[in-house]
């Protein structure tokens, strides 16, 4: 499956007069196409025409969960060696200001200074493959390595356009710059005078992580691989999890008590702050009879260890049954 190619730009370089000052900006033509078309990326513009859009943008939130960090990692380690960067897909859900991202994809793309051909086809079959398996995920965005927001980046962004509503292009550092890995999300409007020179302005929004219970039990376990020499991690036994989970608790409060001790007897100075959270944290523990809390607990326990029993029980059995298949055979 060969990459479908972008129209070709002629590239130049030019400083422009705005209401704030000077700004660098890109001037692009694709073949074909008479009008110029531009591309900035965001600074304090001063302008009024753009105070409503940039007031849109601060509003948005993009919100990423873990799996989209690691897929987008993977897809990198593994480009092309002439491959600069890779981009992709981004999939989620709007909700009410947010734009949750909650599964990503590759999409094979060629890049060189005069062209971009990016695979249309294998873009839309791996969409519709990912919708099989989960509907309610639908195009938001896209995704490519590096933190430059470059010109043809700008004609990747106008097929997302046709794809999604107001599509968010994220920008991971993958060269770790800093000793950390940059993050940035955009979202792009057209600016400039109707029938005249219009351009394509890339304002960035915020952006934060946020996880799914079960990813992030999965995010502690591979945080201890790297106290492993060897990056290896065992998946501990659910009643191991339990008891490391109540040790940690139990922790976490002995901590708490000896805090709230030394501010009551003047050794710490007291934190209004802390104090909110503690006042509040306190309020939403729900109250229980000590003995209907025991009963509640020993019968969750139990049915616990039913569990395990069963599952241990259904995968002996399963061993054996392989065994003496193989012994017939």
């Amino acid at each position: 499956m060969v990459p479908r190619p972008l129209p070709l730009l002629e590239v130049r370089e030019q400083m422009v007069m705005t209401d704030g000052g000077r700004r660098k900006e890109y001037k692009s033509q694709a073949s074909g196409v008479s009008t110029n078309h531009k591309h900035v990326e965001y600074s304090e513009w001063t302008s009024p025409t753009l105070f409503s859009y940039r007031k849109m943008a601060s509003n948005l939130v993009c919100k990423i969960h873990p799996v989209v960090y690691f897929s987008i990692i993977d897809s990198y380690e593994r480009r092309n060696e002439d491959s600069k960067r890779v981009i992709g897909t981004l999939l989620g859900v709007y909700d009410k200001g947010v734009v949750e991202v909650t599964n990503c994809f590759a999409v094979p793309h060629n890049e060189s200074e005069d062209e971009v051909a990016v695979d249309i086809d294998y873009a839309r079959s791996m969409y519709e493959l990912h919708r099989k398996v989960n509907s309610s995920e639908t195009i938001v965005g896209w995704y490519s390595t590096g933190l430059e927001v470059s010109v043809h980046s700008v004609l990747i962004h106008e097929y997302y356009s046709r794809e999604a509503r107001s599509p968010i292009h994220l920008t991971v550092d993958t060269f770790m710059r800093g000793g950390k890995m940059g993050m940035k999300a955009y979202i792009s409007t057209t600016i400039g005078v109707p029938g005249k020179t219009t351009g394509t302005m890339f304002t960035p929004v915020q952006v934060e992580t946020t996880s799914y219970d079960p990813e992030q039990t999965g995010l502690e376990v591979l945080q201890q691989g790297k106290f492993n020499p060897k990056r290896t991690v065992t998946v501990k036994s659910d009643l191991i999890q339990i008891e490391t989970a109540t040790s940690w608790i139990r922790t976490m409060l002995q901590q708490v008590t000896e805090y709230v001790d030394n501010v009551l007897s003047g050794k710490v100075p007291a934190d209004n702050a802390t104090g909110r959270f503690l006042l509040d944290l306190v309020t939403k523990v729900p109250q229980i009879d000590p003995e209907e809390f025991e009963k509640m607990l020993n019968s969750n326990m139990k049915d616990l260890l039913m569990v395990v029993y069963l599952s241990n029980l259904t995968r002996t059995q399963l061993i054996l049954n392989e065994k003496i298949n193989s012994l017939q055979s």
